[in-house]
């Protein structure tokens, strides 16, 4: 649990008993913006979300205005994302802190909506100040809004607009969009906006072919390609076989190929099977370094860099690695603190390398160590699938997974304030830009879609049955709940209540939809229910 020092920090959010109910209109209305929609719960109230904006409203300057103001957010919010309560007020306080900072990255311009990832204007942005380096993270977390229209536009901008434009910017960063793209499918199961832009995304793979794709087949980027520069391991001149590029790419053609079964395009949907299988087979074999347990880059020389890096967790983000227990070796580094786990946050290179944080940290944008939010929701995801997906954990537990999301939650402060920025000295917590206005509300990470999908367990399928599979450990919380999900044009709700005296719907773990119950267990663990469309 948090410790006492961390609690006074959030002391202005205390816990709340709240209860309501909802009722949502057929899948096919949920495709337009369901004004009524957010206006009732299950189970919560959205009391709580509206204590908490009036104080993120009252420590915040609004040097820039976009789409939906401070003034206008808690409405905007209270219809359209899902709520959230426990016992961690870290845990909880930060999940509304982050919808509330997403929010202000929503822009509406000629070309649709789109989310920026910078507050202020950068010179390294396109259109509108777009920048798709952490696209992945911003459909996955954007793939709970009510409305869809958001994520819909900025998904089309960046494969309709930005092409066209003088300065474009999608293929600036090393990118994992159809996964996002099928990842977002996976929660609205809208097979129309597929239809769409498949063939548009399938294109996107292949030019991704001619530009990155070596003769091997594997995949070659430049670390501040992959918007990871000045890392132990990266080169702006040479061609290293890198596990980031090479994971997305299998994560994009496995996403690929289930798309276009789900159209009917059997040719596309064995091809990208094909394509998926062998980059698997390519980055076992070429990518995984035997003696230290993990994956690593492989320089143009043939060689593994000696360095393991936060990169190297980056397969599990896709359940790309074998299930055996060599694999799952590597993930003892994660607790390590000559490794990764440090302080204030997981580390982008391992503490005990000899080049860690020498690259002037601080100065630039370096990944030689310090904590970047980018890579610790990538790392947290990873973990969470092999802990769901894998049968060998290795020494990782749901505990695991606990800490490092409260410590990252723990992460957002800076002066006694809720503060999210670019990255952070891993022993103090220091943001190491400052205050810089570029940085506040640094749109470059995922936090919302962590608790959604990974510590409540809620799994995105493609099928009538609604998984939950939370990896809240045992005894850690009394109580939980998450309402008010929109999933499959059915509102879900997942309530623990370890004596029922909470909530007051009985004792238990409860999975409602549309205000009924559909599922029941005495504990804590996973459920595969019926979702009955």
């Amino acid at each position: 649990m948090y410790t006492k020092k961390y609690n006074t920090l959030f002391a202005f959010c205390p816990l709340q008993i709240c209860r309501g109910t909802v009722r949502l209109l057929p899948l096919a209305f949920c495709l337009l913006f369901l004004q009524s929609f957010g206006q009732k719960a299950t189970v919560l109230t959205t009391d709580a979300l509206k204590k908490d904006i009036a104080y993120f409203n009252s420590i915040d300057e609004e040097a820039v205005k976009n789409y939906v103001t401070n003034e206008q957010s808690f409405e905007w919010l209270s219809k359209n994302v899902p709520l959230f309560d426990c016992p961690d007020s870290v845990i909880r306080t930060v999940y509304n802190y982050r919808w509330w900072s997403f929010r202000k990255h929503l822009k509406q311009t000629p070309d649709g909506f789109i989310f920026t990832e910078f507050i202020t204007k950068v010179n390294h942005a396109g259109k509108h100040n777009a920048i798709s380096s952490a696209l992945g993270h911003h459909i996955y977390e954007g793939r709970w809004l009510h409305n869809p229209q958001y994520i819909n536009d900025y998904i089309s901008f960046w494969l309709y607009v930005d092409p066209k434009h003088s300065v474009q910017r999608f293929h600036a960063f090393s990118s994992w969009v159809d996964d996002a793209v099928y990842g977002r499918y996976l929660v609205n199961l809208d097979k129309t906006f597929l239809q769409k832009t498949l063939l548009d995304l399938e294109a996107d793979y292949r030019k991704w072919e001619t530009e990155k794709m070596l003769p091997t087949q594997l995949f070659w980027q430049f670390d501040v390609r992959d918007a990871m520069e000045e890392s132990i391991s990266g080169s702006r001149k040479e061609k290293n076989i890198r596990p980031t590029i090479n994971s997305y790419m299998y994560g994009n053609a496995l996403a690929l190929s289930r798309m276009a079964a789900i159209v009917g395009n059997d040719t596309l949907r064995q091809k990208y099977q094909q394509k998926a299988e062998t980059l698997k087979r390519l980055v076992h074999e070429n990518l995984w370094d035997e003696s230290a347990s993990f994956f690593k880059v492989k320089h143009e020389n043939g060689h593994l860099d000696q360095a393991r890096e936060a990169i190297g967790f980056i397969p599990w983000y896709f359940n790309l690695p074998d299930d055996a227990p060599n694999y799952a070796r590597q993930w003892e580094q994660l607790t390590d603190t000559t490794g990764f786990r440090a302080p204030w946050g997981l580390t982008t290179a391992e503490r005990r390398h000899p080049l860690f944080r020498t690259h002037g940290s601080g100065h630039g944008c370096e990944w030689d160590g310090p904590v970047w939010p980018f890579a610790t929701t990538q790392t947290l995801r990873g973990l969470s699938n092999l802990l769901t997906n894998y049968k060998n954990h290795g020494r990782m537990t749901p505990q695991v997974f606990y800490d490092e999301l409260h410590r990252y939650a723990r992460s957002h402060q800076m002066n006694g304030k809720l503060y999210l920025g670019e990255y952070q000295d891993e022993k103090n917590g220091r943001w190491l830009k400052g205050d810089d206005p570029r940085s506040k509300f640094y749109n470059h990470s995922g936090y919302a879609d962590l608790i959604i999908s990974d510590l409540v367990g809620l799994k995105p399928r493609a099928d009538d049955v609604l998984e939950i599979h939370p990896l809240v450990p045992q005894n850690q919380w009394d109580w939980f709940c998450l309402d008010k999900v929109l999933y499959h044009g059915k509102s879900v709700t997942v309530l623990w209540d370890k004596t029922g005296k909470h909530y007051q719907k009985g004792k238990g773990f409860r999975i409602l939809v549309d205000g009924k119950e559909v599922g029941r267990a005495k504990k804590l663990q996973p459920m595969k229910l019926k979702l009955g469309l």
